[in-house]
């Protein structure tokens, strides 16, 4: 993940800095959640088992019960990382830290 968001942020602020004087905030703003959203899809591919879903997501402060039940969801992976457990486990504030830089800067 630390290489994927390294690789991304490169590319990001290049996109930043040449959109960054637009007037297209909802697009920016709708473009910077789309990659988190990419982002964590990725992170939940990655996973692959039921067990080790689980195991991440609490690992990553979500709540047993939720992660539970986060875990056995019958939604595909870009439908599963709208839900509170998938959100929970990776804030925007987990990109931030991660280094990812945002598009749209209030």
């Amino acid at each position: 993940m630390d290489e994927r968001i390294d690789r991304l942020s490169r590319y990001l602020s290049g996109w930043r800095n040449y959109f960054g004087f637009a007037e297209a905030n909802t697009v920016l703003r709708d473009l910077d959640s789309w990659v988190r959203r990419r982002l964590r899809c990725a992170q939940w591919s990655q996973w692959k088992t039921y067990r080790r879903r689980k195991a991440e997501l609490q690992r990553l402060g979500v709540p047993k019960d939720l992660a539970l039940k986060t875990a056995w969801s019958a939604k595909g992976p870009w439908r599963v990382c709208h839900t509170p457990g998938v959100q929970m486990a990776f804030p925007t504030q987990y990109f931030d830290d991660a280094g990812l830089p945002r598009l749209y800067v209030c």
